[in-house]
């Protein structure tokens, strides 16, 4: 067997780092939302990492959640939790691009979730200025998402 040298078990150390978020199941799954409860946002008011102990598989991926609450709440009604544009930036989407979006920015609108790529002003206080129109924009652009 090979012996790695310093250089590439660094690497390997860094890129399992950067894919620590974008962890899968064994079963394929990605987990949504980079492990943050999506009804916290709601309940709680702010963006929380979920638990692995509290885990619920729904539109080919793995939501967490900080509590069996929460993901009772999620497993009655997910299209009302679930971020709007999956694990995209809305207002990159209404710009016609496809770029991930970050959890810690995020914005409830019309008891919908988006969640943005760029913090404030750029994300969501540049998407509520023209809300309709921006979700407009970005619902046309789904297929962008889609075919990822």
């Amino acid at each position: 067997m090979p012996k790695l040298s310093r250089r590439d078990a660094g690497l390997i150390l860094i890129a399992a780092g950067l894919l620590a978020p974008y962890s899968f199941a064994a079963d394929g799954k990605p987990l949504a939302i980079k492990g943050y409860d999506p009804v916290a946002y709601f309940d709680m008011g702010t963006p929380t990492r979920g638990l692995p102990e509290f885990e619920l598989e729904w539109d080919e991926h793995r939501y967490r959640f900080v509590s069996a609450e929460h993901r009772e709440l999620f497993k009655a009604d997910p299209v009302r939790y679930a971020p709007q544009f999956g694990d995209y930036c809305a207002m990159a989407l209404a710009l016609g691009e496809r770029d991930e979006a970050n959890p810690e920015y995020w914005l409830i609108s019309d008891g919908k979730l988006y969640i943005f790529g760029k913090p404030p002003p750029m994300g969501p206080v540049l998407f509520q200025q023209d809300l309709a129109a921006n979700v407009a924009k970005a619902n046309q652009n789904r297929p962008l998402i889609q075919a990822h």
